[in-house]
């Protein structure tokens, strides 16, 4: 495989190209070169002229590196273009080149010890991987380097599972052969590299080596030779602290087997609970690299010993109190990320009676947990009252609030541990301390200290969803103090989204519920945007919780409706309209007409104003938002009516239906509003039921109508609900509606394969995935009229046709839609029911279907195979391998005829010869 000495013609080409790609010229230029070099690296000439690339004298780094990474892909993609006989100087020659890269540059020796481990991974007759290797490259201490690069890379090719050309017997033996057999030879070398010298002993590179081998070597063993201690003492030298921490961590997520490592666990313990002292020193140099591994180090341990702990409070509480100072000196709040997860895990355990005793142990260390997480929820303190928090830095601003979260997540598992109550008063007192320190001071334009008031704030926002409702010791104090809290933007804010997180206990206690109610909807004038969005959220619980308390204030909630609708953004307004919605609602049935009536006569009026105005798409979105309001009220508002009662809500919808199908036809080329629209008219049948047949004729006609002028998909989901109310087997319906529903889909197929026709499947996804979904639900309650229809085997067509797509949405729905058909192939139907006669599937249904596989099989298994090996992405893999296997679980003779007929039309060299040899005895079995 080495150059012969001779011209190296190839190379020029390849080289330019390199450069081109690289430079800052013309972009033309640059698309050529990047082109050109994709071709090269297919090619078999390309075996060849890499090396001569990495030989040669005077080449660039980057052509050299170009030249590495493409030996590297050809080793591990296309190693069946070469015969079997250039293997062994193939290896001959890398081996020589790695020596020749030994001192660097690293990134090209890293690239041919990636290849080196390839090659040893798939050439099965090499034994000898590592002695050749330390001989090729020698031990002197200017290899020592490269050799452990390659023994750190070797492991973690071998075992990161990309799929090589060998069975899975192959695979097995050669990882046994190069790390099982290979791991105390390895232990011994490291081993006596790291006692050699005080430099060795610091040394990055064997810390990462003894990483990548943790899982190869016993565990035992490692901590029983020399690199222990070695690895301990990394620790205190910058230069391999980092590495060191890295190979510590793990080592003791390889013990989460406790019980089967509990020796090793106990040495670990041992020797972590040791830099315990190493938190407090980092903090005060602020030296945020020491603080930060070490935390990580606690944190490790924590998480994968969580079970010991919870077993053996006494022994680990050491190490508990560390995590939970690292929590506490964390004055970045970067390395207390580390410790949320431990806190989580341990509280798993300790709300479990068993380990009541460790409850105990740890109560103290909760509770001052929770006082840490609401010292770190303080926002910053600027110098100058009215400076920015964050001078400018929105990303540090946008860290914080996330971070704030992932707090609030742990003071949960706070409220689990030591209970709610105990939480909650730490709370109390924080905002109790501060209305008698400073509430007297508090003016509307000026609130002291602001920061100690709403951190205690949002943690009572943040625990609300552990509180039950009926906490009865902290909540009466608390509830009094929130309708009280100034009117600042943030405190607001905050003490508006924590009275929604405990309207449960308000309908319990609805003695206090008028004066949070009030406080909620004055905050609606608030000037801050973000205070009325809160309003609308805490609204939309109280109204939901607290709906049979309102029940008697619908007049009011109506003119509150009214007033602030069009002031609020989309999303509040959807936040509101929902919560008006539910007390609708609850309202008895003679009312429910008169209640949408006037909830949503203004509504439609607004709709009626929009579409007549909207030109611009801000204004068309606008409109869309407003028609989902409408949606709402649908969803929610749903009267206990049995048939054959008319139901007051179905009047509703027939009166409003015109002003939909009138804008629907407006704004036929506006995807939003027509989604809007349709999600409407999908909800009335989801809502209603059968309820809705009076309005099913003329939803039917514009369903189809619409997607026959638009080609949206939306009109199909809106099909898809009424195909699966209205099926063959529903009770309680006129016998007539499956068959206008079966020739209603009948339509909306005719005009999808229309739209197919006239256009690529790539400028379709969407409306390919809606179809087919849809499609799925056709098979499921109309089979019988569906499957031996002549429509059937246009779809099929069309779903061949489908699969030549990237996009993985519309492939699943695709494929999906394909299993489920040739399911209906076999006696026993796809779909699960107590009745076992149901899931009989007819003769003739069997038979239509093994019609349509022997007529179009061959097409199908033709871009099934090409798919899977070109073009699919990798979750389309199973169902894609599902619709194969259900070609020859009903024709198991002719569907072994396609893959091997489709298999020969495979360009050369592109499926390996064993693979496909492989492939086609599997079949055969």
């Amino acid at each position: 495989m080495a150059p012969n000495g001779t011209v190296l013609q190839g190379i020029a080409p390849v080289v330019e190209a390199v450069e081109a790609m690289q430079s800052s010229g013309d972009r033309a230029k640059k698309t050529q070169a990047v082109d050109f070099l994709d071709k090269f690296q297919k090619t078999s000439d390309a075996w060849n002229i890499t090396f001569q690339m990495l030989q040669a004298e005077g080449i660039s780094d980057p052509a050299r590196m170009f030249a590495a990474t493409t030996l590297k892909g050809k080793i591990i993609y296309d190693l069946h273009q070469l015969p079997k006989d250039a293997l062994e100087p193939l290896r001959n020659s890398t081996l020589t080149l790695l020596k020749q890269y030994r001192l660097g540059p690293r990134p090209i020796r890293t690239q041919l010890c990636v290849c080196l481990a390839h090659l040893a991974i798939q050439m099965t007759g090499w034994k000898d991987v590592l002695p050749m290797t330390l001989a090729a490259v020698g031990s002197e201490q200017e290899s020592m380097t490269c050799i452990l690069e390659f023994l750190r890379i070797l492991p973690e090719e071998v075992t990161e599972g990309r799929k090589f050309n060998l069975s899975e017997e192959e695979v097995q033996e050669r990882t046994s052969e190069l790390l099982e057999q290979n791991a105390a030879k390895v232990l011994q070398f490291l081993s006596g590299y790291a006692v050699a010298s005080p430099s060795a002993a610091q040394d990055p590179q064997l810390m990462a080596c003894i990483q990548s081998w943790t899982r190869e070597i016993p565990l035992s063993d490692i901590v029983e030779s020399p690199l222990f201690p070695v690895l301990i003492h990394a620790l205190e030298a910058p230069e391999s602290f980092d590495a060191a921490v890295d190979c510590l961590c793990v080592m003791i997520r390889e013990t989460r087997d406790v019980d089967e490592n509990i020796r090793i666990v106990e040495k670990l313990l041992a020797q972590v609970v040791l830099l315990r002292p190493k938190i407090a020193t980092a903090a005060r140099e602020e030296d945020t690299e020491m603080f930060n591994g070490i935390a990580r180090i606690f944190a490790e341990a924590g998480e994968n010993w969580v079970v010991l702990i919870a077993r053996m409070p006494g022994v680990f509480r050491t190490l508990v109190e560390a995590i939970l100072e690292t929590a506490a000196l964390d004055w970045e709040k970067e390395a207390i990320r580390h410790t949320f997860n431990f806190w989580y895990e341990l509280k798993q355990y300790l709300v479990l009676d068993n380990f009541a005793e460790a409850r105990r142990e740890f109560a103290s260390v909760w509770s001052n947990l929770v006082d840490i997480m609401i010292q770190h929820l303080h926002f910053p303190t600027p110098e100058n009252e009215g400076e920015d928090l964050w001078e400018g830095d929105r990303n540090q601003e946008d860290k914080f609030r996330e971070f704030r979260h992932e707090m609030g997540d742990v003071l949960k598992d706070c409220c689990e541990v030591i209970g709610p109550t105990a939480c909650l008063k730490k709370t109390y007192d924080q905002i109790s301390a501060w209305f008698q320190t400073y509430g007297t001071q508090a003016t509307a334009t000026n609130v002291p200290h602001w920061q100690k008031l709403e951190a205690p704030l949002f943690a009572l926002r943040a625990m609300g969803r552990q509180v039950p409702p009926t906490e009865n010791v902290m909540l009466p104090q608390l509830v009094p103090m929130l309708v009280q809290i100034p009117d600042h933007q943030k405190l607001r804010f905050q003490a508006v989204m924590a009275l929604g997180r405990y309207t449960e206990w308000t309908a319990n206690h609805p003695e206090t519920m008028e004066a949070q109610l009030n406080y909620i909807i004055t905050a609606f004038e608030h000037p801050s945007g973000e205070v009325q969005r809160a309003a609308a959220l805490s609204f939309r619980f109280f109204c939901t919780d607290c709906a049979a308390l309102l029940q008697g204030m619908s007049p009011q909630l109506q003119q509150f409706y009214a007033s602030v609708l069009d002031r609020l953004p989309s999303d509040s307004q959807e936040e509101v309209t929902e919560g008006v919605a539910v007390v609708l609602g609850k309202q008895p049935v003679d009312q429910v007409y008169a209640g949408l009536k006037a909830y949503c006569d203004p509504v439609i009026a607004r709709i009626i104003e929009m579409a007549s105005t909207a030109r611009e798409p801000k204004e068309k979105a606008a409109l869309s938002d407003k028609i989902q309001l409408l949606t709402i009220f649908i969803q929610c508002v749903q009267p206990p009516v049995e048939p054959p009662l008319p139901n007051p809500a179905v009047k509703f919808c027939e009166e409003i239906f015109p002003v939909l199908a009138r804008v629907a036809e407006l704004f036929s080329d506006f995807t939003p509003i027509l989604e809007r629209i349709c999600r409407c008219w999908r909800y009335m049948v989801l809502s209603y039921r059968t309820a809705i047949a009076p309005l099913l004729p003329e939803l039917a006609t514009k369903l189809s109508a619409g997607f026959a002028a638009s080609r949206q998909g939306c009109f199909l989901w809106a099909t898809d609900s009424i195909v699966r109310e209205f099926s063959d087997d529903a009770e309680q319906m006129d016998p007539s509606y499956p068959q206008a529903i079966y020739s209603f889909f009948d339509q909306q197929a005719m005009t999808f394969l229309r739209a197919l026709n006239d256009l690529p499947p790539e400028e379709l996804p969407d409306v390919i995935e809606d179809f087919f979904r849809l499609c799925q639900d056709v098979l499921l309650y109309h089979s019988a009229k569906a499957i031996p229809s002549d429509l059937m085997a246009n779809l099929l067509t069309a779903a061949i046709s489908t699969l030549a797509l990237l996009k993985e949405e519309p492939l699943m729905a695709t494929l999906h839609f394909l299993r489920d058909l040739l399911a209906y192939g076999l006696p026993t139907a796809p779909f699960s029911t107590f009745d076992e006669a149901a899931r009989q599937t007819p003769p003739e249904v069997q038979a239509a279907v093994r019609g349509l596989v022997l007529r179009q099989g061959e097409q199908l298994t033709q871009r099934l195979l090409s798919g899977m090996m070109f073009t699919f992405p990798h979750d389309c893999y199973p169902d894609a391998s599902g619709v194969l296997l259900g070609l020859f679980q009903l024709v198991p003779v002719e569907a072994a005829g396609w893959v091997r007929a489709t298999l020969s039309m495979v360009p050369a060299g592109t499926v390996a010869p064993e693979e496909e040899t492989r492939l086609i005895k599997n079949i055969e079995q």
